[in-house]
């Protein structure tokens, strides 16, 4: 084989190496034509903590209901019940960029919300599981 053949097929491994890191390196795409858009969406109460620390302006949602919220509540929660979230959300959240910290009494209505956050636009939002997990 000569010079000018080994240069070339150099080069393509080199454009092929880029394309599988740069592809390998894209975040998930939120769309997923139906599918879960949990994956990669779920944190740990202590991660949630973290989170708030260093970002004081992010959102910390409760999706319970109003008795649940009236029982006890994390400090500077702003309670949407899970079952009014698409008629109200437009009006307590209207940055779509906001980092969103969601929880709910034990994390299934949490997960819940948070999809549906995602499929309604939303881009930074997080669920970091119950209350009973604080």
């Amino acid at each position: 084989m000569n010079n000018k053949w080994k240069i070339i097929l150099g080069i393509a491994v080199c454009i092929f190496a880029i394309f599988m890191f740069a592809t390998a390196t894209q975040e998930p795409n939120t769309d997923t034509g139906g599918h879960d858009m949990y994956r990669n969406r779920r944190i740990t109460a202590a991660q949630a903590r973290d989170m708030i620390a260093r970002y004081p302006s992010a959102i910390i949602l409760d999706v319970r209901n109003e008795w649940e919220f009236a029982a006890g509540h994390i400090p500077g929660a702003i309670l949407l019940p899970d079952y009014d979230i698409k008629d109200k959300v437009t009006y307590i959240l209207q940055d779509l960029y906001a980092l969103i910290l969601v929880y709910c009494q034990r994390g299934n209505r949490s997960r819940s919300a948070t999809n549906l956050l995602v499929s309604m636009g939303y881009v930074n939002v997080y669920d970091f599981g119950g209350i009973v997990d604080w």
